[in-house]
């Protein structure tokens, strides 16, 4: 049974879809559809249904997959255990961020990390926060540098490398830009532009607003947090930033109720071995508290 079978049918299971899968495979979709159809073939099953769009797991399936990841990540963690014996640090680190800490916090980390280990590849992979954690979960990357969650998966292990200070801002000509101070119940009855509904930002505002029993309108919501800030700069409505992001086009509010910071850091798994170049870079982020 080849180990890049297994890998094919696992990203398969996971992503529902055989052309998602190739993609987070760096692969065709037909290279991928052979290696399934390679596996059903040797083990004389089917692994899974094709029903118009959708692709099911199958009770083989189902009964595999457990099994397909466990092999997986046992192989992995022996490759990275054997080959850390040697102290190089060289070979590929797979490491996923956010488009904004990608942008923010990590270009010098980055300069410089490739500056003291030339032998590295990195392979870094752009996505939400939620996503990139669930990568770690699951053994597509050995870390992530990110938005952290305020509940991590039981396998996560976190480490805080920034505090993020938020901001509750409006556009020059809202009604409210002319305000000192602004009482949440006041603010409710305005429009908000947000981060979209599950990710780690919104939740913690939700929360937040919730506790005080009160609901907000949110009109438009977006991943990407420089698209809210142009949204909210042409009077769209009112967010919540990184302060970061706040410039002369933007008014912050004081509302009291909101004082509100998340948390940006890694996020590895506290059971597998993690390479000497995933180590090195984790060496290097926490210098940066």
């Amino acid at each position: 049974m080849e180990l890049a079978a297994l890998r094919a049918f696992v990203q398969v299971a996971r992503e529902g879809s055989f052309s998602q899968a190739a993609e987070s495979l760096y692969l065709t979709q037909p290279a991928i559809s052979k290696r399934v159809a390679g596996l059903e073939n040797e083990l004389a099953i089917r692994l899974f249904d094709r029903v118009g769009r959708q692709v099911l797991l199958t009770e083989a399936g189902h009964r595999l997959l457990p099994r397909a990841e466990h092999i997986i990540h046992e192989l992995t963690d022996i490759r990275r255990e054997l080959s850390n014996l040697s102290g190089k640090i060289a070979g590929r680190l797979a490491m996923g961020s956010s488009h904004h800490i990608g942008l923010h916090r990590l270009p010098a980390i980055l300069r410089n990390f490739t500056n003291h280990y030339p032998e590295v590849e990195l392979d870094i992979r752009f996505m939400k926060s939620e996503k990139a954690c669930q990568s770690v979960e699951h053994g597509e990357l050995e870390l992530a540098v990110v938005t952290l969650p305020l509940k991590p998966a039981e396998p996560l292990h976190t480490d805080v490398v920034w505090v993020d200070p938020l901001s509750v801002v409006v556009g020059l000509d809202h009604p409210l830009a002319n305000r000192r101070r602004v009482c949440l119940p006041e603010l409710m009855t305005h429009p908000a532009v947000l981060p979209t509904r599950g990710t780690y930002t919104r939740t913690l505002l939700e929360q937040r607003i919730g506790s005080y029993q009160q609901q907000m309108n949110c009109s438009l919501s977006t991943d990407y947090l420089e698209t809210l800030k142009m949204m909210t700069s042409i009077g769209l409505g009112w967010s919540l930033l990184p302060e970061i992001l706040l410039d002369k086009h933007l008014k912050p509010l004081h509302v009291p109720e909101l004082g509100l910071s998340r948390s940006l850091g890694m996020v590895t798994h506290r059971k597998r071995t993690l390479s000497n170049a995933a180590r090195a870079m984790r060496e290097q982020l926490l210098a940066e508290r």
